[in-house]
């Protein structure tokens, strides 16, 4: 469903994606994890076409939309309860899970999520782990950045290893859980 190939990015003349090629199958989630720095939202910026000093391909195919449930206060029990206050009183893990909430309402098919459990309570990062295998249960696909590497374990199919603007390794989660230390010790969490 999205594949990106040989993607380069700079900033000025600092080039910080160096030739990355990865693909995320329909109906899958697919972690991008890294250490600060390594290019993890730049490359989303890419993807998104908001970064325009980049070379290399993104394709995108947009297959035929199924829809999700009409209710999606079911998914968000939180959000049900808060309903009728503006966003801007939601607390971090609320607008988060709002944010989710919209674009599961609006068809998505490719969610792109930029570390959303980063600074949440246990509790909302096993809610947002909830959502996201529910949307994947209805077929949609998640690219997810995210550092927290026992979260990654819990929802992702693969995982790729960014470094210095590369992909080094593509993992599965029996990998990432056998070398959890050492992936945890690289990432300097």
């Amino acid at each position: 469903m999205l594949s990106i190939r040989e993607l380069s990015a700079w900033y000025g003349e600092a080039r910080v994606l160096r030739d990355v090629s990865l693909e995320v199958d329909a109906g899958t989630i697919v972690t991008l994890v890294g250490r600060n720095g390594a290019g993890k939202t730049t490359l989303l910026r890419c993807v998104m076409g908001l970064h325009r000093q980049q070379r290399g391909d993104v394709a995108y195919q947009n297959g035929k939309l199924a829809t999700l449930p009409p209710r999606v206060y079911e998914a968000f029990p939180v959000l049900q309860a808060r309903r009728r206050f503006p966003g801007t009183t939601l607390s971090g893990g609320e607008q988060q899970m709002l944010a989710l909430a919209r674009v599961l309402r609006a068809g998505a098919r490719l969610l792109l999520c930029d570390e959303p459990t980063e600074g949440l309570s246990p509790l909302l990062v096993q809610q947002i782990g909830d959502i996201l295998r529910a949307a994947k249960a209805h077929g949609v696909t998640v690219l997810l950045i995210e550092q927290n590497l026992h979260f990654a374990t819990s929802v992702a199919d693969r995982h790729y290893l960014l470094a210095q603007g590369r992909v080094v390794e593509v993992l599965d989660n029996a990998e990432v859980k056998r070398r959890e230390h050492e992936l945890l010790a690289y990432l300097g969490i």
